[in-house]
């Protein structure tokens, strides 16, 4: 079990994929500050080398220091975008898990929250410091605050037409479908047996969501789940020749054969209403016709 946070912990802010800039951030180191945590800024923050936070040898020191560091209690990731699969397989974990310590991100991150579930340790899904300016973004702010000082969370979720009821025990695991689909095949890929997925997405074209989903099937990811949770699905993208299907619909055919619960609508993802989850936690998830309850065993 990773240790809860306390007032004087030090945390670091690295980007591990698009470039971002200090004043960008500002609201949030505020706000761990208000928290009464102690925030260090890796050489990322604020480095550019085209579209990336420095190049990856800058961005894989950045991280590499950060996780060596034994003072250092949590590393946030400032934003996703593109990059962390650029320099994952060279970082080394060893002193990590002797040592470890709460990651924290979403989108892009679920490269690190993937490849730190096949270690065996916990990571947060949650908000990114980039958006803590987003209006409506309080409660995910709160979310992650009480996940990381160890303090407990239920959540719940309306009832959605495409619910399949049900009760379910596993290990959370998921984050970005387009990068848990990336990962397939790499040393970040992840097993999915007995476990509860989690999904979401943003700005994909409906016809990839669909060749995503078939993969994640063909490939074995979706038939023995525990359960299924899928979040928002954000902006998506059409074809001069419409799809014919929403996103969700899509992913109603494909997982519509298996009788696990399944709930649609979650708050997770690229949305201001995204709940910190703590992957690789054991999870109880019930659906009923009244909605949805998310806890951890």
């Amino acid at each position: 079990m990773i240790p809860a946070l306390r007032p004087g912990d030090k945390i670091a802010i690295v980007a591990t994929a698009r470039k971002i800039t200090l004043p960008e951030i500002e609201l949030a180191i505020r706000t761990f500050k208000d928290w009464g945590l102690q925030v260090i800024l890796g050489e990322s923050i604020g480095a550019s080398y085209n579209y990336f936070a420095g190049n990856d040898a800058l961005r894989l020191q950045d991280l590499q220091q950060m996780l060596d560091n034994d003072s250092i209690k949590a590393i946030i990731c400032a934003r996703g975008g593109y990059g962390t699969t650029r320099i994952i397989d060279q970082v080394d974990f060893t002193i990590f898990q002797q040592h470890p310590k709460w990651l924290v991100g979403f989108s892009d991150v679920t490269a690190l929250h993937s490849h730190i579930h096949n270690l065996g340790l916990e990571s947060i899904h949650a908000i990114m410091p980039l958006l803590f300016p987003k209006e409506g973004t309080a409660d995910s702010i709160e979310t992650l605050r009480r996940v990381l000082f160890g303090e407990d969370v239920v959540y719940t979720a309306a009832p959605h037409a495409f619910n399949r009821t049900g009760t379910a025990i596993g290990q959370l695991v998921g984050g970005n479908l387009s990068m848990l689909h990336t990962l397939t095949g790499t040393r970040s890929d992840i097993s999915t047996e007995g476990k509860i997925l989690f999904l979401e997405d943003l700005c994909e074209y409906l016809y990839h969501v669909d060749r995503m989903m078939v993969h994640m099937d063909r490939s074995g990811k979706l038939e023995n789940l525990a359960g299924l949770v899928i979040g928002d699905m954000s902006d998506m993208n059409d074809t001069p020749v419409p799809f014919g299907k929403t996103a969700y619909e899509i992913i109603l055919e494909h997982t519509g054969k298996y009788n696990y619960p399944v709930a649609y609508g979650f708050p997770v993802g690229h949305e201001p209403l995204n709940l910190a989850l703590i992957c690789g936690r054991e999870t109880a998830l019930a659906v009923s016709e009244s909605g949805v309850q998310l806890t951890y065993c």
